[in-house]
C-alpha cells in the first residue's frame, strides 16, 4: 500500500521534495563562505573551518577563547596557553620551522598561522596548496590585538562572539591606557632575550618586547634599530636601563644574578637597584587576549606607587565567558 499526502501525491514524493529543498539550502549555506585579506595582502576564501591547524601561541589562545577548541586538529609548540592545549592536541613543531607535509598531512580545512611563521619556502608551499592558508597579522599594539581577534573570528564564523571578546579586550586596554596617564616619569627598560658569546641579545624597535614596554608605560632603552640584535658592553652602559626585563622559559631562563654578573650590566642603574623582572614568555610577548593584563602586571612592577587595580575582564569574568 502506498500512503498518500493531503494533496493526493504519494508521501514518498513529498519526502523527496523536502529532501531536495534541504539539500539546496545546505549547499547554499556551504557556498557562502568568507573571503578575507590576510597579513600578506592575499585574498583567501574560507568555506570550511571545521578542521583548523593553529600556528602561533596567540592564534591558539584566541581560538580557545572563542570556544573553538574542538575544531583545532593541531597546534605548534608556541601554543602554551591554555595549558591543556599542548596536552589535548598534536603539534606540528616550531612555527618558524614548519614542514608543509606535516601540516597538510593532518587533512585540515583551514590553516591559521601567525605572521612571522616560516621558513619562507614552507609558507610558499602552504599558500599554494588547496587548503585555505590565512596569515594572521601580528602588530605589537593594542589595536593589533583587536585586528588579529576580528580576523580569526571572521574566518571561523564566530563574528558575534568575536565582537564580544574584542569589546572586553578593548575595555582592558582602555583601563591600562588610563593607568599610563598616571605615570609622571617613564622609566627605561631593556629587554634581554639571551646572552650569545657573552653579548646580550636585546630588543629594539618593532618587536613584541618594545610593544609591551610601551603598553606598560615604559621606554625601550634601545631605539637605534629594529628587531633583536646583540649589543656590545659600551651600548649597554650607554643605554643605562632602570630595569632589565626577561622572559621565563624553563631552565634557560635568565636570572638577576646572571644578568648583573655581566660587567656592562653591573654598571647600570638597574644593577644598583637590582631591578630585574621576569615574566612568562607567551603572557608577556604573545599580544593575545591576556596582553592588557600582562601590561598591567609589568606596569605594577615598574611603578609600584601606581597601585594597579584589576582590569574589567577580571572583575566581570573571563574574556569569553559571557559572550554569546
Amino acid at each position: 500500500m502506498v500512503c498518500a499526502s493531503r494533496n493526493g501525491r504519494p508521501a514518498w514524493r513529498s519526502f523527496l521534495a523536502a529532501g531536495a529543498i534541504l539539500a539546496i539550502a545546505l549547499q547554499g549555506a556551504a557556498a557562502e563562505g568568507v573571503t578575507v585579506k590576510d597579513a600578506s595582502s592575499r585574498e583567501v576564501r574560507v568555506d570550511d573551518a571545521s578542521r583548523i591547524v593553529s600556528i602561533g601561541g596567540a592564534v591558539t589562545e584566541i581560538l580557545y577563547a572563542l570556544g573553538l577548541e574542538k575544531k583545532i586538529v593541531a597546534i605548534d609548540i608556541t601554543s602554551l596557553y591554555p595549558p591543556r592545549a599542548m596536552a589535548e592536541k598534536p603539534n606540528v613543531g616550531y612555527m618558524r620551522a614548519l614542514s608543509p607535509e606535516g601540516v597538510l598531512g593532518l587533512n585540515p580545512s583551514l590553516v591559521l598561522a601567525t605572521e612571522g611563521s616560516g621558513p619562507k619556502e614552507a609558507i610558499a608551499v602552504l599558500q599554494s596548496a588547496k587548503v585555505p592558508f590565512v596569515l594572521v597579522p601580528d602588530p605589537y599594539s593594542g589595536e593589533g590585538i583587536i585586528e588579529k581577534l576580528n580576523l580569526i573570528a571572521k574566518v571561523t564564523g564566530e563574528e558575534a562572539k568575536g565582537a564580544c571578546l574584542a569589546a572586553r579586550v578593548r575595555s582592558d586596554l582602555d583601563a591600562v591606557a588610563a593607568l599610563r596617564k598616571r605615570i609622571d616619569k617613564p622609566v627605561k627598560v631593556l629587554f634581554v632575550l639571551s646572552f650569545v658569546n657573552g653579548r646580550a641579545m636585546v630588543a629594539g624597535r618593532n618587536t613584541a618586547a618594545d610593544g609591551i614596554i610601551k603598553l606598560a608605560g615604559g621606554v625601550n632603552a634601545i631605539s637605534e634599530y629594529e628587531g633583536y640584535k646583540p649589543i656590545n658592553d659600551e651600548s649597554v652602559i650607554a643605554a643605562n636601563p632602570d630595569f632589565v626585563l626577561a622572559m621565563k622559559r624553563g631552565p634557560e631562563s635568565l636570572t638577576a644574578e646572571t644578568v648583573f654578573a655581566n660587567a656592562a650590566f653591573s654598571a647600570t642603574s638597574a644593577s644598583a637597584h637590582k631591578a630585574f623582572i621576569s615574566m612568562d614568555g607567551l603572557y608577556l610577548l604573545g599580544f593575545g587576549p591576556r596582553t592588557a593584563r600582562a601590561a598591567r602586571d609589568l606596569a605594577a612592577s615598574l611603578y609600584p606607587e601606581l597601585h594597579a587595580e584589576k582590569l574589567p575582564s577580571e572583575t566581570t569574568g573571563s574574556a569569553a565567558r559571557d559572550c554569546p
